[in-house]
């Protein structure tokens, strides 16, 4: 399975997670998640990967977070299918590798997988 990160170049953590990966020599593929939206069964695969609740893998602070009306008792369907309908509502950046799957926040922890 090849790395893959979920990146955003607009998002400075992401843009520092990618360079990271570089000077470490990782090879992996860029998934621009906003251009290319993950459906709801590779969210659903991701949560499983990360091990967390799926209210982690949110940005909280987007105005669709309050548009689907989300919040920490929100059902993991509900943030799946927020997700897939506003994949800026995914946190980012989030690396996967044969090893699992981390958040790069902060940046180290994607080290964790590698």
């Amino acid at each position: 399975m090849a790395n893959t990160l979920y990146h955003n170049p607009r998002c400075s953590k992401s843009r520092q997670a990618k360079q990271l990966l570089e000077e470490k020599g990782i090879s992996f593929e860029v998934r621009e998640y906003l251009k290319s939206p993950l459906s709801a069964g590779e969210i659903q695969s991701l949560l499983s990967q990360l091990g967390l609740p799926a209210h982690n893998l949110l940005r909280t602070k987007e105005a669709e977070y309050k548009e689907h009306q989300l919040s920490k008792d929100s059902s993991e369907s509900d943030i799946v299918a927020a997700i897939a309908q506003s994949p800026k509502l995914l946190e980012r950046p989030v690396l996967v590798t044969d090893k699992g799957a981390r958040i790069g926040r902060p940046t180290e922890a994607l080290l964790e997988i590698l």
